[in-house]
């Protein structure tokens, strides 16, 4: 009999759904990400101070996916540490990855240091929110040697945690940030962000649409693109990947685990879909591995490359 149990830096998932940061805005609340059945739980990306978040509106729905510019709302690190522990401490019923993004290297280190005592299953490096720019004028994750180095430095206090690094899709070679993150130390990928920054224009106020005016575009758009980012990273980096962008179907969680990926982040089904979208794509990839004769997940991680 086929089952959807799957194994990430030797923690074992009961199916291989995680829900990406940054869905669910509250941390106490995504607990309801849990009840819906997902395999895993990425936290809201905390920063070393409280953010506000850009000006409303910050999402928006349109034919091809979502545009967002939430801005990295959180409450930060000092308080947020705290919601952390007390979720930690009441849901362990999956493995929780606790994200963490900062502009300077030095924050990054003391957000670390706040969280490794906590001991949450995986702590990830978001390297790549499209709209903030770090120490060098950029994202952290846009040039190999800023992605090195912030791994580096990590993981001399990170312990026994497993470090993700998150990657932008807006780079020329994500592939070659990849494995850099892995020499320095990285035992995860998590590709990919979202896409842009792009915008709609309201063509009756003519303005646009929102409050920041552009934000990272999601949904069914950028699958293409999390695919090939994903098959790319794959062939690069012996480590394991989450593999996310796009995917709001059993068929796309396929097409992105053959690209090489062992976890699949489903984040804005979840705004077209509800919740329960969860227990459907688990129930349909089981369809169709019995349909096809699979038993285990890892019969379909990274098959396209065999052929």
């Amino acid at each position: 009999m086929s089952n959807l149990k799957i194994s990430f830096c030797d923690v074992n998932f009961l199916n291989p759904f995680i829900l990406p940061s940054g869905i669910i805005t509250e941390i106490p609340e995504h607990k309801r990400a849990i009840e819906a059945g997902v395999g895993g739980v990425t936290l809201k990306s905390l920063t070393y101070e409280k953010r506000e978040g850009n000006p409303l509106p910050r999402v928006w729905k349109y034919e091809c996916g979502i545009i967002n510019s939430v801005g990295l709302r959180n409450a930060g690190i000092n308080k947020g540490s705290d919601e952390i522990k007390i979720f930690l401490d009441e849901n362990i019923i999956v493995p929780i990855i606790v994200s963490l993004f900062a502009t300077k290297i030095k924050e990054f280190l003391y957000l670390i240091e706040k969280i490794v005592p906590l001991d949450p299953d995986f702590i990830e490096l978001n390297l790549s929110c499209p709209n903030v720019d770090d120490e060098f004028g950029k994202s952290l994750g846009m040039e190999k040697e800023a992605a090195g180095m912030i791994i580096k430095e990590v993981k001399k206090i990170s312990g026994n945690i497993p470090i993700l690094a998150k990657l932008s899709p807006n780079v020329t070679n994500i592939a070659e940030i990849a494995r850099t993150c892995e020499a320095e130390g990285a035992d995860g990928i998590v590709a990919i962000n979202t896409v842009g920054p792009g915008m709609i224009i309201d063509i009756k106020k003519k303005k646009p649409i929102l409050g920041a005016q552009k934000g990272g575009v999601s949904g069914p758009g950028i699958l293409p693109i999390s695919v090939r980012c994903i098959y790319e990273i794959y062939e690069a980096v012996k480590i394991p990947i989450i593999g996310m962008g796009g995917g709001t179907k059993w068929q796309d969680a396929v097409e992105i685990m053959m690209a090489g990926a062992t976890l699949v982040g489903v984040g804005t089904a979840t705004y077209l879909k509800g919740m329960k979208v969860y227990e459907e794509l688990k129930q349909q990839i089981l369809d169709y591995m019995e349909k096809e004769n699979i038993k285990n997940l890892d019969e379909i991680i990274g098959l396209a490359h065999s052929k």
